[in-house]
């Protein structure tokens, strides 16, 4: 598509303008076009003249009290053109795109060209030519006013505190599972959420959100000791390595594809928003491992395992959020279990931290 605009002027010497004819010339397609153009007719009147392969339009434009000139009603040339006038600019549409806008204050002209504009300046001491970036432009001059959307909460970064609880919901493990116990203030998860969708329900506050993300978690054992399969049951179990005679860290570490499915609610509040969202979190296990640090005969050095440590390949868990603006806190508990049934201890995770979203 071509576009070309001709302003022809013939200026006397007191820099006023005698003569002005303004021609907008839009090119769809190779022999068919649409020409507008500003004049007077025959009356004294000023008029658009519109001309395209099916005929021409004449539109008159009317002067009003104030001195502001408007068109006495919008033109629309085909579906393919459309002309408004208003008091403060000129709006020239080609299909949904504008293409031409005219804006005029006081001594001062601007025009925008697709994303390009010039300004016109008429002074005392002549008259000055820019040409400006669209972002000298006032962002009302520019850009139509667009219907507002709903606008999801999910894509950002998620940090908080991991743990797990037993199936009377508790934080203390039996006996029996002790090994298991955690050290809370470096048991944490990480969540990248790098893409989130929404679609509003008739309204932009009140909406579903999906999207997709990597969860990150570190539990950070708070014994001297590890977690091995079983050799012969292949249950999950206690690991102490024998030639290890001080462990000074373990940590069992694993990471997961993440997809919600969350309904959001969002309050006015002053300029921004209060967020609060609730549903379900799909989680597709990718990778885990365990890691130790010890000292051996005097050296410090560490051991890596990678496994799938019975963990369960899919889970689900039940999520909250709540925030101002980009801020939130987030609570998610799993009734998965963190590993298989009866390949080892029945525990519950949970996280509780603060969501930044993008």
């Amino acid at each position: 598509m071509a576009l070309v605009m001709m302003l022809p002027l013939t200026a006397q010497q007191n820099d006023t303008i005698a003569e002005v004819e303004e021609v907008i010339v839009v090119e769809e397609a190779p022999g068919g076009e649409v020409v507008i153009t500003v004049e007077e007719n025959s009356d004294g009147e000023e008029v658009i003249i519109i001309e395209d392969g099916s005929g021409v339009e004449e539109v008159i434009i009317v002067e009003e009290d104030d001195g502001f000139y408007t068109y006495s009603d919008t033109v629309n040339v085909v579906g393919r053109v459309e002309v408004i006038e208003t008091p403060e600019s000129t709006r020239v549409t080609l299909g949904q795109n504008e293409v031409v806008i005219v804006e005029e204050n006081g001594d001062t002209v601007r025009v925008k060209l697709g994303r390009r504009g010039i300004s016109i300046v008429e002074g005392s001491e002549g008259t000055e030519i820019k040409v400006l970036d669209m972002d000298d432009f006032p962002s009302s001059f520019y850009k139509k006013p667009k219907k507002k959307r709903f606008r999801p909460h999910y894509a950002g970064i998620e940090l908080g505190l991991s743990s797990y609880l037993t199936p009377d919901n508790s934080l203390t493990l039996p006996p029996e599972d002790a090994y298991m116990d955690l050290n809370t203030g470096r048991s944490y998860n990480l969540g990248i959420n790098f893409v989130d969708v929404g679609v509003g329900l008739g309204t932009d506050k009140i909406g579903l959100v999906t999207g997709m993300g990597f969860e990150f978690i570190n539990y950070n054992f708070n014994g001297q000791n590890s977690i091995r399969k079983d050799d012969i049951t292949g249950a999950i179990g206690e690991y102490v390595p024998d030639y290890a005679s001080n462990i000074t860290k373990s940590k069992m570490t694993m990471w997961y594809l993440t997809v919600p499915l969350l309904i959001e609610f969002q309050i006015p509040a002053g300029r921004k928003r209060v967020n609060l969202s609730t549903g379900v979190i799909g989680g597709l296990k990718l990778c885990s491992r365990t890691k130790i640090k010890y000292s051996s005969a005097g050296q410090k050095s560490k051991e890596v395992l990678r496994g799938d440590y019975n963990l369960f390949p899919v889970r689900y868990g039940f999520t909250a959020r709540a925030g101002y603006g980009f801020m939130h806190l987030y609570a998610t508990y799993y009734p998965t279990s963190l590993f298989k049934k009866d390949l080892g201890p029945e525990l519950y995770p949970f996280h509780i931290g603060l969501f930044f979203a993008f």
